[in-house]
């Protein structure tokens, strides 16, 4: 004699069973489902619940005041080679190249293999000379254009100074500047 009685969906679960159709439903649930306009795409920044999210490569993620601190921390594991990160000059090697030391021994070796190591050489301290003329031309503009009017001292006057800046002789600078670090490339 049976202790428990079956119940309906106890039964149908039983019959879905046998006949191999174990994914079939033998009850209705009730839930919640997000509305539409909550959908996010690639890169949207929003605020839910006092916290701020971003969509980075398609997954969710809470923007905190350590986010910078993760980006100069070096990760487990190399992103090239997927290798543990555990030697002494692994941490060196990720900050300047984004790579582990093997990943760049490998790198190099197939270049120096191939002969274009000099050319790679060539081409790197070329563009980092070339960055170089573009923060100082940066630089040079922001200080030509920087407005006189008025500096606030220390002690809160605000003080006025006379005299401008001879742009004649400042673009001849710039020019004798830019034509130096250009001649620097190799």
């Amino acid at each position: 004699m049976l202790k428990k009685e079956f119940k309906k969906h106890d039964v149908e679960r039983l019959r879905n069973l046998i006949k191999g159709q174990s994914n079939n439903r033998t009850s209705q649930g009730v839930g919640y489902t997000k509305s539409l306009s909550d959908d996010h795409e690639e890169g949207d920044i929003w605020e839910e619940n006092g916290r701020t999210w971003i969509i980075k490569d398609g997954i969710k993620e809470n923007i905190t005041k350590l986010d910078k601190f993760k980006q100069t921390t070096v990760p487990l594991f190399c992103p090239k080679c997927k290798n543990i990160m555990d030697k002494q000059l692994d941490a060196n090697y990720y900050k300047s190249y984004g790579e582990c030391l093997d990943c760049r021994a490998k790198f190099e070796t197939k270049h120096k293999l191939a002969g274009t190591w000099d050319n790679y050489i060539k081409e790197t301290f070329n563009s980092e000379v070339d960055h170089l003329i573009e923060e100082y031309k940066t630089y040079y503009y922001e200080q030509i254009y920087e407005s006189t009017k008025g500096y606030v001292t220390e002690s809160g006057e605000v003080e006025q100074w006379l005299g401008s800046i001879d742009e004649g002789r400042a673009q001849e600078s710039l020019s004798s500047v830019v034509e130096y670090l250009e001649g620097l490339k190799k």
